[in-house]
């Protein structure tokens, strides 16, 4: 929104066809993530909570379906169970639904998602799962990289490097938000 802002004020009051061709190019070039309500409509939390029922019983062939690169994702799962082993494997996915482990916030650019889980089992480590919109409404695992997916990347890096929110500014000059 602050590019748009910003492309308006450049055009010095044009209006008209150069008013449209500017909001135009902000909504084309300048989408930033923005806070979704999670298990809202356009929210990817249902999926993203299929997925790990299906990883804590360990089922890594439904998991895998809801990919979209379902047989990239099969083998990594398949080969990180055989590392852990299925019990292991088991735990590290249910963990998800303990409840001190919770989704703290999730993104949307584009028909991408970003979900942030904060796993207070593990000294609040917090996790990342992207998504992609395939459908009205149904999303897949997004297992394949796109500029989208950078962006959102950057996001998750500021919750992890910051301990606050996309787009906020630390409270004090420390960058503490206490």
């Amino acid at each position: 929104m602050h590019r748009l802002r910003e492309l308006l004020r450049k055009a010095s009051g044009k209006w008209g066809l150069s008013l449209f061709l500017v909001a135009a190019s902000a909504f084309a070039q300048g989408n930033e993530p923005a806070a979704v309500d999670p298990g809202s409509a356009g929210s990817a939390f249902d999926t993203a909570r299929l997925l790990l029922r299906h990883l804590a019983a360990g089922n890594i062939e439904a998991a895998a379906r809801l990919s979209n690169a379902p047989q990239q994702r099969y083998e990594v799962l398949r080969d990180y169970r055989a590392k852990v082993g299925e019990e292991e494997f088991k735990r590290v996915f249910d963990r998800y639904f303990h409840p001190q482990n919770r989704l703290v916030a999730e993104y949307a650019l584009g028909v991408h998602r970003l979900l942030i889980w904060d796993l207070g089992e593990e000294a609040h480590y917090l996790a990342g799962q992207y998504y992609v919109e395939i459908d009205d409404g149904k999303f897949l695992m997004d297992d394949v990289p796109s500029e989208e997916r950078s962006k959102l990347r950057q996001v998750l890096d500021s919750y992890r490097k910051n301990g606050k929110k996309w787009g906020q500014t630390p409270l004090n000059p420390s960058g503490r938000m206490d």
